[in-house]
């Protein structure tokens, strides 16, 4: 038992977390979380959905959404400084009053720099920089070099500092456009019912500012261009779930202050936010996802897709579990465990077939009363990101779920047989239903997989310490939903995890 200080209870009582967590938390670090245990990758016709008719589910969902609430949920806390990781290098190890451009790529061998400078005329921020730089450089080594720096520098562009959402990622017309900008455009493809769309982002306090500058300016023109009224809302990730940090001996980590150090819980921490929204249909897309106006027809038909099939799929399982509230006779049950087995990827119990009716419509409506989630998928061409597996838990039930590779044991030879075997990954394309046939919402937090989050280690003031991340948003923290796998195009997949990233033909008008 941990004996806190009045110090540790008002900290505690600050963040909104109960000592019941911390202690939670405390017994998680000494058990460990334990790998995952895959049964097989999810395939093509065994696991993911290839769907023929792709055409007929976007004219479904065309035609249901008219009384439907629809909202885009868009994680876009990530700050831009992951993306410059490379330039930042650069511009400390790079001296142009020392040595040449030439000379630094032979010393360093510098691929990602090599690669920015040479499509660097292509990036929608080129033209804005070199005015800035304008008759301050005397050759091209030092224009690099500015160039880079002034990108960065706080009195500069700052975009090591600008949350990813705000970057100037697409040449258009007017300048440059914003991945804040291009999900307004998608939302009006797909998420728009009656002239109306909504879009809820998750952002840093810090960013908060910024992100209603860039509502200021860019809804009025998308609003105009795609004659849509656009509702747009924000939240943070709720200090409530940062998880504590332990020493290696899992006695609470103390900062030089003596305070009990606490550390975001990662995206996982998201399902709060996402549990306080109310929409009958609610896309999720990372913020660094967004397409160049050619593709948005392509992206928001796979959409719609998705969508139509989420709403053909709730449709019967509101039948079914309104049936399950109604004494259904045996020749029903049965009709509701095949559907559940073969529409909604649910592995029954062990000895389901010999228990008695009664038994048989408690389980059925265990797993009939879930939100549902259709999580896109595509083929898997190198880029990193989570899989779709079947795994087995503690207690022996079969599940579809999206695994990292960071949840499987690397050491086990058959685990890593089953992790290579995997033929698509997760690109963060969700179209969740989080209401019962009732209507009424879901209390999300309920079907929270809390073993699967993740133990790393870490340092700070070169002390070694413990962190815990929560079971991901769409790991572990939907684990007991309802859950189909269905392939989508390559064309809706465009991150931007480098600067780089921006010279893709994906992302070049």
């Amino acid at each position: 038992m941990i004996d806190f200080t009045q110090k540790d209870e008002a900290q505690l009582n600050e963040k909104g977390i109960a000592k019941e967590r911390v202690f939670q938390q405390i017994e998680t670090f000494k058990e460990g979380i334990p790998f995952v245990t895959l049964e097989k990758a999810a395939i093509i016709k065994g696991g993911i959905v290839k769907v023929e008719n792709e055409g007929e589910l976007v004219s479904y969902y065309e035609d249901t959404i008219e009384d439907k609430t629809i909202l885009k949920f868009v994680p876009a806390s990530g700050a831009a400084s992951r993306m410059f990781k490379a330039m930042f290098n650069f511009v400390d190890a790079f001296d142009p009053s020392k040595e040449t451009l030439a000379t630094y790529f032979d010393r360093t061998g510098d691929k990602a720099v090599q690669q920015f400078v040479e499509g660097m005329d292509k990036f929608p921020f080129h033209d804005e920089l070199l005015q800035k730089i304008e008759g301050q450089y005397a050759n091209e080594d030092e224009k690099v070099h500015l160039f880079v720096k002034t990108m960065l520098a706080e009195d500069g562009l700052n975009f090591g500092f600008y949350p990813k959402g705000l970057l100037p990622f697409h040449v258009c017309k007017r300048g440059a456009a914003t991945p804040f900008k291009e999900h307004l455009k998608e939302a009006a493809w797909y998420a728009k019912t009656n002239g109306k769309a909504n879009l809820h982002f998750t952002i840093s306090p810090q960013h908060e500012e910024m992100f209603k500058k860039e509502e200021g300016i860019s809804v009025p023109r998308i609003s105009q261009k795609t004659d849509t009224e656009f509702k747009v809302s924000y939240s943070f990730q709720k200090p409530s779930t940062d998880t504590v940090a332990v020493n290696m001996d899992n006695t609470p980590f103390r900062d030089t202050d003596g305070s009990l150090l606490f550390r975001p819980g990662g995206h996982g921490a998201l399902i709060e936010n996402l549990n306080e929204q109310d929409a009958d249909v609610i896309f999720i897309k990372n913020i660094d996802n967004v397409v160049i106006d050619k593709n948005l027809e392509a992206v928001g038909n796979s959409k719609k897709m998705l969508g139509g099939l989420l709403l053909k799929l709730q449709s019967a399982t509101f039948a079914y579990a309104r049936e399950l509230d109604n004494d259904p006779d045996t020749e029903k049950i049965n009709e509701i465990a095949t559907f559940a087995a073969d529409q909604l990827n649910v592995v029954l119990p062990d000895g389901f077939q010999n228990m008695d009716d009664d038994e048989k419509q408690a389980v059925l409506k265990k797993y009939i009363n879930r939100p549902i989630r259709i999580c896109g998928m595509v083929k898997n061409e190198g880029e990193p990101g989570g899989g779709p597996f079947f795994i087995k838990d503690g207690q022996g039930n079969i599940s579809l779920q999206i695994i990292e590779s960071a949840q499987v044991d690397m050491s086990d030879s058959a685990q890593v047989s089953i992790l290579k075997n995997s033929t698509h990954f997760n690109p963060v394309d969700l179209v969740c239903g989080i209401k019962n046939y009732k209507g009424e919402k879901y209390d999300l937090i309920q079907f929270v997989d809390h073993k699967q989050g993740f133990i790393t280690d870490k340092t700070k003031d070169g002390k070694d310490l413990k962190a815990m991340e929560l079971p991901g948003l769409w790991n572990g923290a939907m684990a007991f939903w309802n859950t189909i796998f269905v392939e989508v195009p390559l064309v809706t997949f465009n991150p931007v995890k480098t600067v780089n990233d921006l010279l893709k033909p994906s992302h070049q008008a």
